[in-house]
């Protein structure tokens, strides 16, 4: 287990939805139904249980295959968020991350702060937001990352109009390619065009003439 030092001694519970009870709200947007609203005395979190999607649901919705401590998801993502929060980008910080081994297999969680009065991309088509979110995207390609599933859920804007970067699941630091970059921006598009059709497709293409804007 790995754990801010605000939260005092590591506990496991703290990565179980049940142990907070009523107090721990599903979110539902976005994502798997595997992330609840949790809070502690004086902290607010989003708590995820790692789930697969697609055909290998069928076999297990939440075991993956042991690869080692340092392959584990939680724990890349909890020091991914780290270091992305150390070098100034707008991600949540990690509060506790773990993992529960068992054979060949490993199930894993992550708890990260909540954002306080934020809300998703895909809900804000039809504000003038696409220069605050090509300016974080921007930002987290130049740093060498690359976000594995960049869609309109997992950008998020506070009531300032600053754009945050959520869910680097699988995401990698060490450089990305210019095509790597496209991707990340295309996925962005096809995220985009689903929710919100032709109103999204053209929020889309202001959005990557503001990133190309920031990365001349």
């Amino acid at each position: 287990m790995l754990c801010d030092a605000r939260l005092g001694a590591a506990d496991p519970r703290w990565l179980d939805p049940a142990w907070y009870g009523a107090q721990a709200r599903p979110v539902d947007a976005g994502g798997r139904q595997s992330a609840w609203f949790v809070q502690g005395d004086d902290w607010q979190g989003v708590l995820r249980g790692y789930r697969r999607g697609g055909l290998a649901a069928r076999v297990s919705r939440n075991a993956y295959l042991w690869q080692g401590e340092s392959r584990t998801r939680s724990f890349r993502e909890y020091r991914l968020l780290a270091w992305l929060r150390e070098r100034g980008l707008s991600v949540p910080a990690p509060l506790a991350a773990a993992y529960w081994h068992q054979g060949l297999t490993y199930r894993a969680a992550i708890l990260v702060e909540r954002i306080a009065h934020v809300r998703p991309l895909a809900h804000l088509l039809d504000e003038p937001v696409w220069d605050a979110a090509a300016s974080a995207i921007a930002a987290m390609h130049r740093l060498g990352v690359w976000h594995a599933d960049l869609n309109a859920y997992n950008i998020l804007l506070d009531a300032q109009g600053r754009a945050w970067l959520i869910d680097f699941d699988r995401g990698t630091a060490g450089g990305v390619s210019p095509r790597a970059r496209r991707a990340n921006l295309l996925r962005l598009r096809r995220s985009l065009q689903k929710v919100g059709g032709a109103a999204g497709l053209a929020f889309w293409h202001r959005l990557d003439q503001a990133y190309r804007a920031c990365l001349d």
